[in-house]
């Protein structure tokens, strides 16, 4: 007779996550994994089918709640330019309160396994195409809304946005200065100007 799981997978699997995203995939050992989650080794590998299946769960639902949170968090915005400008205030605020640095669970994954893993390569080429995709959509509202200059091209825009966004995510881990990190985000984002 199978035994029932004395715990929350669902929670067991966000904790993997906060573990994987503040330590990183090799420095997170198993050990490591079944200390923090509190559940026995067989437990993981029956549920979750091992560390590197773990990580890609958890990796997926950091992506999937942050992608979702950039939706929801724009749906709030009076404007496309107002929103940028939030978005990147808001990723210096989180870079200045955590005490960890942690930083971006999705850049700490590409500079830590990249390259050297297809696998989560293609994970993360996917990841950066819906990103780019709503910023995207975002620009080309912005410009037919008057808030952007016509003539500006949207595709390139989502992508410097994209990469200025992330870029911002790794500086911010090493200086935590917010109004240096505000000077340099109102320079960037000039190219909505």
């Amino acid at each position: 007779m199978p035994r029932t799981k004395k715990f929350n997978e669902s929670e067991v699997l966000e904790m993997a996550m906060e573990l994987f995203w503040e330590k990183g995939f090799h420095a997170t050992s198993i050990q490591d994994l079944v200390a923090h989650l509190g559940i026995n080794r067989a437990s993981l590998y029956d549920t979750f089918g091992g560390k590197e299946a773990l990580f890609e769960k958890a990796f997926a639902l950091y992506r999937n709640n942050s992608g979702l949170a950039v939706k929801e968090f724009f749906e709030g915005q009076a404007s496309v330019k107002e929103g940028f400008k939030n978005l990147f205030e808001y990723a210096i605020i989180e870079a200045a309160s955590d005490p960890s640095r942690k930083g971006c669970f999705v850049v700490n994954t590409a500079t830590e396994l990249i390259p050297g893993n297809e696998k989560i390569q293609e994970v993360l080429c996917s990841h950066m195409d819906k990103i780019e995709e709503l910023f995207f959509i975002l620009v080309e509202r912005g410009i037919q809304r008057g808030e952007m200059p016509p003539g500006k091209n949207p595709q390139a825009i989502a992508s410097y946005l994209f990469t200025f966004y992330n870029g911002l995510r790794v500086v911010s881990k090493v200086d935590t200065d917010p109004e240096r990190l505000r000077r340099v985000v109102h320079t960037g984002l000039s190219i909505l100007d």
